[in-house]
C-alpha cells in the first residue's frame, strides 16, 4: 500500500514542480506524506529530485521505535513546531508570477466546473415512501400526495391526441416533427404544420369517399413506421374516426379477423406487398367488408384493374389529400388489436383520454426520439404522443433493424423507447457513440429486464433509464419508475392517471395481506373493453372496472411493484412476444419420438427451450435409422438423435403455422417419464410447470448457455 500511494504522490508532486509550485508547494506535498510511512519521503526525493531544505528534521523519526513516552512526547513537540515554521515559511513566502497565473487559471478552471456541471437530478418523491395507501387496499403514486384525483392529462389545451398534436404545433412554433431519411443521406424533415394539413387533407378526402366523420368509423393502417402512418392516424382523429392497427406478425388469419371484426372498410397501406396480400384476400372471399385500399408508395397500375375486379378501389395516397370534426376526451381512438396466445386477436378499445393521460410531460422542443418500435403497439403509441404534445421531433428508423446504429448515428436522438432484448445487444457491446451521443433519457418495457443489466448500462451510458410495466388495456403503461430511483429488480410505483391494488390468488399461495397477489388496475388510462367481444371484456374487467392483468406483484418496502409470477402460464420472451407454452407442446407432441415435452421461456431471454421425453417404444427404432444402439440413457446423450428429434419437432412447428419466436431452439433429452408418482404430472395428467422447472434448471441453464 505505501508504495503504491508513494508513487501517486510522487507524480502529484511532479505536477506541482513543472506548473511552477501552483497551488500547493512540493515542500507542502513532502510534508504530507510523512502521514503516510517511512518509505514515502525517500521515493519522492528520488523520484522528484526535489529539494527538502526547509524542513530542518528528520521526518521519519516518528516511524523510529521510541525508547520511552518521553522520548515519543518530545519527538511530537519538535513535530509541530517544525510543521507551523515550515507552513508559515511556505504560505507567505512570494509565489513567482508563473506560479500565480497557474493559480488564477486553477481558480478560473474550478469555477467554470462549478456553473458548468450537470445538476444532481431532483427526486420528486420521497424513494423510500414512493406509493400512499388508497381505500380498499389499493395504492396510488406518491407524486399525488393530498390530491386524490387521477390524473387525465398534463395540458388544459391537450385533451384529446388531435389536441395533442395541435399543441405541439404551436408550443415548436412549427418546428421540425417527422423525420425519414435515405440510405447514406441526412435525416429530411416534415413540419409540424406541413404533417396537421396533410392529415386535414387526407381526412377530408376520406370523407368525400363516403366514409362518416364519427367514432363508427373504423380505418386501418397496414404499415412500417414511417411519417404517412403519423399522418393516417392524425387524419383519423381530425375527423373523429378511429385508427385500427394491422401488422404482419398476427399471421394472415388473424389480418382478416380484424378487418371483419372491426368492419374496416378502408387501409391504408405503404406498399404494393402489402396492397396485394389484402388484394388476395378479397378474391379469396375473405375480407367482404373491404372497399377501399390506399397506397401511400407508387404502385403498377395494374393493382387497379386487379381491385376493381374483386370490388375494391385502389387509390395512391396523394391522389385522396385534396373539413374537420375534432373528437371529445371520451370517444374511441384507436382499436389495438393484441397479439394474444391461443384463438383469434382481441381488440382493445382506447379512448382519446386513455392515451393523453399515460403521456406525461417529459421532453422539450429540443428533444428527439426515434420510431422501430411497431406503432401497431401501444408502447410506441404512447411515446409518439408524449413527443407530439411537447412539441418534440420523432425521426424514423430506414425500415432495416440492422441499419439502426447508422440511423441512430444520424438522427443522435436524445430520448429511445427500447425493448430488453436490444438493451441485452447494447449491454453485450456497450458503445454510446453507437447511440448517437446524445440520449439522455431511455424507456424500457414490454419485457423484464436484467437487474444486472439494467444497473450497469446506467453506469456505462450516462443517462437516465425508466422501467414500465402495463399492457394494452391500460394504454401500454401502469407503473414507472421514479425519477432519481437508482434501484432496480422492480416496475416503480403507479402512474398518477392510476392506481394499483393486489388481490388474492388462492391457488398459488399468494394473498394480499402479505402484499403480493394478483397485479389489479383502475384509472383513467384502463380501457373501455375488447371490440364486440363483451365475454373477454367481462374476464378482464370486473364490475367495478379493475383491470385484472393476470400478473402476479408484491409490494416492495419502498411502495414499488415487483412483478414476481404470471397467474397463467402465459408468458413473454425478451422482446415482447406472448408465449403460450401448451399451445406449442401439443403440436411437438404428435413428433413420432416424443412422449412428453416441457416447453420453458424465460422473459430475460429471446427463444425457447425444452425438456424431451423420447417414447421408449419409438426410440430405439429411432436410433438404429441413425446409426446409434444402446440403453434409454444412452441414446438421450447422443448429440445426433436430440438433433434429429428437434428437426422433426421444428418441421411439425412450421406445418401447425408456429411463429419463429414460438420455435425451440434447443433441447434436453431426458430418459424418465413425467408421472403423477414423482411429482410432475397433476392427477388430471396436466404437467406441473413450476415443479419441472425447479427440477430441470441446470439442464435449462446449460441450454441457454450453450445457444448464446
Amino acid at each position: 500500500m505505501h508504495k503504491s500511494v508513494s508513487r501517486l504522490l510522487a507524480l502529484a508532486v511532479n505536477a506541482c514542480k513543472y506548473s511552477a509550485e501552483a497551488f500547493l508547494r512540493v515542500d507542502v506535498l513532502l510534508l504530507v506524506c510523512t502521514f503516510i510511512g517511512p518509505t514515502v519521503s525517500p521515493v519522492i526525493r528520488r523520484k522528484t529530485n526535489c529539494c527538502t531544505s526547509h524542513i530542518d528534521f528528520d521526518l521519519r523519526l516518528l516511524w523510529r521505535r521510541p525508547q520511552g513516552l518521553h522520548n515519543r512526547t518530545a519527538c511530537l513537540q519538535m513535530w509541530r513546531r517544525g510543521t507551523m515554521d515550515f507552513l508559515l515559511q511556505a504560505l507567505f513566502s512570494p509565489l513567482p508570477t508563473p506560479a500565480i497565473i497557474s493559480l488564477f487559471a486553477v481558480a478560473a478552471a474550478t469555477l467554470f466546473y462549478l456553473n458548468s456541471r450537470p445538476a444532481p437530478l431532483r427526486t420528486p418523491a420521497d424513494l423510500k415512501r414512493q406509493t400512499l395507501g388508497v381505500k380498499n387496499g389499493a395504492r396510488k403514486t406518491a407524486l399525488l400526495k393530498g390530491n386524490n384525483n387521477l390524473i387525465r392529462y398534463c395540458y388544459d389545451d391537450a385533451t384529446t391526441l388531435y389536441e395533442v398534436f395541435q399543441r405541439g404545433l404551436k408550443v415548436s412554433g412549427n418546428g421540425p416533427c417527422l423525420g425519414h431519411r435515405k440510405p447514406g443521406r441526412p435525416y429530411q424533415w416534415l413540419k409540424y404544420r406541413q404533417v396537421s394539413d396533410r392529415a386535414e387533407h387526407l381526412g377530408s378526402g376520406l370523407l368525400h369517399r363516403g366514409l362518416k366523420p364519427n367514432t363508427d368509423t373504423f380505418i386501418g393502417i397496414f404499415a412500417q413506421n414511417r411519417p404517412e402512418w403519423i399522418i393516417g392516424e392524425l387524419a383519423c382523429y381530425t375527423y373523429s374516426m378511429v385508427a385500427v392497427p394491422l401488422y404482419d406478425t398476427l399471421g394472415p388469419e388473424a389480418l382478416v379477423f380484424i378487418i371483419d371484426r372491426a368492419e374496416i372498410s378502408t387501409v391504408l397501406c405503404d406498399n404494393q406487398g402489402r396492397a396485394e396480400t389484402l388484394l388476395q384476400n378479397r378474391e379469396g372471399g375473405q375480407s367482404p367488408v373491404l372497399k377501399t385500399i390506399v397506397v401511400m408508395d407508387s404502385f403498377d397500375p395494374e393493382l387497379v384493374k386487379r381491385g376493381a375486379q374483386c370490388g375494391v378501389d385502389v387509390v395512391s395516397m396523394q391522389d385522396v389529400e385534396v373539413l374537420r370534426a375534432p373528437p371529445k376526451p371520451d370517444d374511441l381512438s384507436i382499436v389495438c388489436f393484441t397479439s394474444g396466445t391461443t384463438g383469434n386477436p382481441k381488440g382493445a378499445m382506447l379512448t382519446h383520454e386513455n392515451v393523453v393521460s399515460n403521456a406525461p410531460p417529459v421532453p422539450t422542443t429540443q428533444d428527439v426520439s426515434i420510431s422501430f418500435l411497431p406503432l401497431a403497439h401501444m408502447f410506441e403509441r404512447v411515446v409518439q404522443t408524449v413527443m407530439y404534445g411537447s412539441g418534440a421531433r420523432v425521426g424514423f428508423f430506414q425500415g432495416d433493424i440492422r441499419l439502426l446504429p447508422d440511423d441512430m448515428k444520424a438522427l443522435r436522438p436524445t430520448i429511445f423507447p427500447v425493448v430488453p432484448r436490444l438493451l441485452n445487444r447494447v449491454y453485450d457491446k456497450v458503445q454510446s457513440g453507437s447511440l448517437g451521443g446524445r440520449v439522455r433519457v431511455m424507456v424500457t418495457g414490454a419485457a423484464p429486464i436484467s437487474p444486472s443489466v439494467l444497473n450497469f448500462l446506467r453506469a456505462a451510458l450516462g443517462c437516465q433509464i425508466f422501467e414500465a410495466y402495463g399492457q394494452t388495456e391500460c394504454t401500454a403503461g401502469c407503473t414507472f419508475t421514479m425519477p432519481g430511483d437508482a434501484t432496480s429488480g422492480h416496475v416503480g410505483a403507479p402512474l398518477p392517471c392510476n392506481i394499483v391494488k393486489l388481490v388474492d390468488v388462492e391457488e398459488m399461495n399468494y394473498f394480499a395481506s402479505n402484499g403480493e397477489g394478483e397485479v389489479c388496475i383502475k384509472g383513467v388510462n384502463v380501457f373501455k373493453g375488447y371490440l364486440k367481444d363483451p365475454e373477454k371484456t367481462t374476464e378482464a374487467l370486473d364490475e367495478d372496472r379493475w383491470l385484472h392483468t393476470g400478473d402476479i406483484g408484491k409490494w416492495l418496502p419502498s411502495g414499488v411493484l415487483k412483478i414476481i409470477d404470471r397467474k397463467k402460464n402465459i408468458f413473454k420472451l425478451a422482446q415482447g412476444e406472448y408465449i403460450a407454452p401448451e399451445k406449442i407442446e401439443n403440436v411437438y407432441v404428435r413428433s413420432g419420438p416424443v412422449a412428453q415435452v416441457f416447453v420453458h421461456g424465460d422473459s430475460l431471454q429471446s427463444c425457447l427451450v425444452a425438456i424431451v421425453v423420447p417414447d421408449p417404444d419409438v426410440l430405439p427404432g429411432f436410433a438404429k435409422s441413425l446409426g446409434c444402439q444402446g440403453s434409454a440413457e444412452d441414446l438421450c446423450k447422443r448429440t445426433e438423435i436430440k438433433k434429429a428429434i428437434l428437426s422433426d419437432m421444428t418441421k411439425l412447428g412450421r406445418e401447425a403455422g408456429l411463429k419463429s419466436f414460438e420455435q425451440v431452439k434447443d433441447v434436453h433429452l431426458h430418459p424418465e417419464q413425467f408421472t403423477i408418482e414423482n411429482g410432475l404430472l397433476t392427477p388430471t395428467l396436466k404437467a406441473k410447470r413450476a415443479e419441472l422447472k425447479a427440477l430441470f434448471q441446470p439442464q435449462i441453464d446449460t441450454l441457454y448457455a450453450n445457444i448464446q
